[in-house]
């Protein structure tokens, strides 16, 4: 399988990853995003490829803190302010 490299994304900006689940059946589900956390794609890969693409575009993980931070920055857009929920 080829893997996809956005490491030559323009203006080198930098690739965030936030891990969300390693499934039993080996996949890794995780959010991709380039320049900015905040806005992410979600993908699922077998834990060898996901180890590969990380690797290939160079990415930064994000803690558990900063993706509650993401959590809940989009909490207030969606619903108004923090804390609530549909």
């Amino acid at each position: 399988m080829a893997v996809l490299n956005f490491s030559r994304a323009p203006r080198e900006m930098p690739c965030y990853v936030r891990e969300r689940n390693t499934r039993a059946d080996g996949f890794v589900e995780f959010d991709f995003a380039i320049g900015d956390p905040d806005l992410s794609v979600d993908l699922i890969l077998p834990v060898h490829a996901f180890k590969e693409f990380c690797e290939t575009n160079r990415v930064t993980f994000l803690t558990a803190e900063q993706g509650a931070q993401i959590d809940a920055e989009q909490a207030k857009w969606r619903y108004g302010h923090t804390g609530l929920q549909e």
